[in-house]
């Protein structure tokens, strides 16, 4: 199949499938006698592999693990769980520092009078004026 009748199958978008195929990460079966890029149904499957993996926030390298990890039937799942909780750990800081800007956020959007003065805490605080700890610190 053409490559817009492949990325929608996978559901993914064309420009996409493209850079998966530029990196290797999926290899088109050959081009067409018109030049396109032609995709079986096993490549479509990476490609829904590859979109489903990227959607729980697995990067590029990991995918091609994983992907290998996926099509060898001599692996190990104790190699998948440690792929996945290491990507478990990696959201939950991220939704641990998420949940501090937050809640910081809400703290000067609450501190913020909204009315017709200049003066706005929020403005400050980006600015770096007053206090510097916390998740908006000049670190983060």
């Amino acid at each position: 199949m053409k490559i817009g009748e492949a990325a929608r199958e996978a559901g993914l978008p064309v420009k996409t499938v493209r850079y998966y195929a530029d990196i290797g990460l999926v290899a088109p079966q050959g081009r067409s006698t018109g030049g396109y890029r032609d995709y079986d149904r096993p490549e479509v499957a990476r490609l829904r592999f590859v979109s489903r993996a990227r959607r729980f926030g697995f990067s590029i390298p990991e995918c091609r693990e994983l992907l290998s990890l996926y099509e060898d039937d001599g692996r190990e799942s104790a190699d998948v769980k440690r792929l996945a909780e290491a990507k478990l750990a990696a959201l939950d800081a991220r939704l641990e520092e998420l949940t501090d800007l937050r809640d910081e956020l809400a703290r000067v959007a609450t501190a913020c009078a909204g009315d017709g003065r200049p003066d706005c805490p929020i403005l400050d605080r980006f600015a770096g004026d007053g206090d510097d700890q916390g998740p908006l610190s000049a670190e983060s």
